[in-house]
């Protein structure tokens, strides 16, 4: 058995005009983030730990946001072709632990149905998704409400 362990981030600026997506679902917000795709910031960080993980490079070089396909993609599409391509490879995947750092709007209430969302998309159990949600105590970017930030470690197995 391989056992192996992927890291991911991402990070989108807020965006007026746009809605709001974490982790596969709509959250009610005054500002949306800023990205080629929907910007799912919690999305985007898992694909790249899968990808790394499976040593399969980043959600860049499979999905480029140069190639006008991605404009305005659901995340969820590139969740499930992530998924679908490192079990193609033969991995499966143990857990996720995720953590998303914003100020606002609270996450805490969303949580539970991100994690059914992403676990319908990798056809995973949801309790094998941790998700977290912190602020970053006004510090940084985060901090001062120009974006959210997102980190993802993963754990595959062959």
């Amino acid at each position: 058995m391989k056992i192996r362990v992927g890291f991911g981030y991402d990070v989108h600026r807020f965006a007026s005009g746009r809605e709001l997506w974490l982790g596969g679902i709509r959250i009610e917000h005054s500002l949306g983030l800023l990205g080629h795709s929907d910007a799912d910031v919690l999305i985007h960080a898992i694909c790249d730990a899968l990808l790394g993980a499976a040593n399969l490079r980043d959600i860049g070089y499979h999905f480029p946001d140069t190639d006008p396909k991605y404009k305005g993609i659901d995340s969820k599409v590139l969740l499930r072709e992530t998924g679908e391509l490192i079990s193609s490879h033969g991995f499966s995947i143990s857990n996720i632990d995720a953590t998303i750092c914003a100020e606002k709007p609270k996450l805490n209430p969303h949580i539970e149905s991100m994690q059914k969302c992403l676990a319908q998309c990798l056809n995973i159990l949801p309790e094998d998704i941790s998700i977290k949600a912190t602020t970053t105590e006004k510090l940084g970017f985060v901090g001062k409400e120009e974006g959210i930030a997102a980190y993802a470690t993963i754990l595959i197995i062959k």
